[in-house]
Order: C-alpha cells, then structure tokens, then sequence
C-alpha cells in the first residue's frame, strides 16, 4: 500500500476492517514497492502505471483499481521559478519517489511545451549542496507536494494531472492495482477475495470522506477542509476512460524507450 494519504478513503476502511493477518500489508513510497513487485516480494496492491509498462509481463491489472484524476491531482507538482516554457536547458529535479510522476513531467515538459531541460534525481526537502546548482523547478509528489505547493518562492505551480487533462481530454492513471502473474496463477481464490475487500472499502470509504479526511490531515499536516477537497478529487477506478488514458501514456513511454510494446493491449483480470 503506497504510503501516501491519497489512499486513505481505502485503507482507514481496511485497516479498521479486515481481519485477515495472512494478508501482509507492507507500506511505502511507490518507487519501493515497485521494486518489491518485480523481486517478488510482494504479490499484489497499488504500484506505479510506469511498472506495469516497463515489466508487462510479469503482471497483471484489476480491472476496476486505480489512483487517477480526471482534471487536477493536487499532489503531483512541478514547482517552478520561472515559466514552463522557459525551462529549456535548465535544470528540474526530479522525485526519487515515483517513476510515473518522473515520466509525466518528462512528456509535459518535452511533448506539450517543447523544451528540454536538464533533469536530476533528488529530494526537493534536503536543500542544495554547496557547489551545486540549484534547480529551476522542482518535481514534488504526494504528501511532501501537499506541504510543498503553496511556497511562495515557486511562483509557478503546475498540476500534472491538469496539464494532461489538458493536453488529451483523458484522466490520468497514476498507480494501478497489479497482481504477479504467478501468484495469480497458483492462488487466484486470494486474489478474488482481496479484490471484493477492496471494493468494499472504497465504496465504505467515499461515504466516509469527511470523517477519514478529518483524521488523515494531520499526518501531512494540512487542514481537514483541504484534505477533504484533495481527497474528494481523486478517483479510484479503472474504467474504459482510464483505460484509454493508461494506454495513451504506455504509448508516450514507448515512443520514449521507456516501455514495453507487450504493454498493450493491457492485461486485465477481474
């Protein structure tokens, strides 16, 4: 489970529901689960869309899980000191967090202003070390944007998710719900068990939304109200609209030697 508070209208409902130890559920960022995934250390849950592209064949996406937005995210930001289309051979650091936001920033940037600029992994948090230049904007994702995106020294702030809805027409899947396809495979009744949960805690969480988001706000820290509007603004689907934007984006990351053509058409259970 990603440990950011964008997946808390599912899991305050599963971790106050679901009574089933055999289920181990490991938290952290998205760019540490995926790994996990891929050395089969985990078997299933939110891992990041450019995972799925990169290594098609070793998974499979349930059909009706996502992290998306269809418009603004709010917690996938390039803050900028200068205008995007004035970023052109200067230097964006980039979240180690997650490699779908890396992705995104590299098609808005380069596909949708046309400029390329110089790119560097980092945490935008840790300052700059002497005798280092410091960056012209800054990719920041899920609760350290929420914290990030209203300082006033990045008079610039770009929404990914609304830059996109822009640009397509078409939401954009963050993570999907991937399942390994051998653990698919030798235990499917699992499968379909933590998939019903799920479901169920989603719908069980939109209908808690204040109480979860008056919970949750502390934790980034941000007020309960804004939680709210954050939280009311994500999506957690993956429906035919989601599908066409997953497979819009795997075909950027194709065109960019990112992902695997087996990527498509995607591979969904459930």
């Amino acid at each position: 489970m990603v440990n950011f508070i964008n997946t808390a209208p599912l899991y305050e409902v599963w971790r106050r529901t679901v009574v089933r130890p055999e289920w181990q559920v490991t938290e952290a960022t998205p760019a540490v689960l995926n790994g996990m995934l891929y050395r089969g250390e985990l078997d299933l849950g939110f891992f990041s869309s450019h995972e799925y592209a990169v290594h098609p064949g070793s998974y499979k996406i349930l059909g009706d899980l996502s992290i998306s937005a269809s418009g603004p995210v709010g917690s996938v930001m390039l803050l900028s000191t200068v205008a995007p289309d004035e970023l052109a051979d200067r230097l964006v650091l980039l979240s180690v967090q997650s490699q779908t936001s890396v992705s995104l920033v590299k098609i808005v940037l380069e596909e949708f202003y046309g400029v390329a600029p110089r790119y560097r992994a980092g945490v935008a948090t840790s300052g700059v070390a002497a005798g280092q230049e410091a960056p012209a904007a800054v990719l920041v994702i899920g609760d350290e944007a929420l914290r990030m995106r209203g300082l006033a020294n990045y008079p610039f702030r770009l929404d990914l998710g609304e830059i996109w809805h822009q640009h397509t027409g078409l939401p954009f899947v963050f993570a999907v719900w991937a399942v390994r396809e051998e653990f698919c495979a030798a235990d499917p009744d699992t499968v379909v068990a933590i998939h019903h949960e799920l479901g169920r805690c989603i719908r069980e969480g939109k209908q808690e939304l204040r109480e979860i988001s008056s919970r949750v706000a502390p934790r980034v820290p941000m007020p309960a109200q804004e939680c709210f509007e954050y939280l009311s603004g994500l999506e957690y689907d993956l429906g035919p609209e989601k599908q066409e934007a997953l497979a819009l984006f795997f075909k950027y990351l194709i065109k960019r030697g990112e992902g695997a053509y087996e990527a498509l058409p995607l591979k969904i259970c459930g």
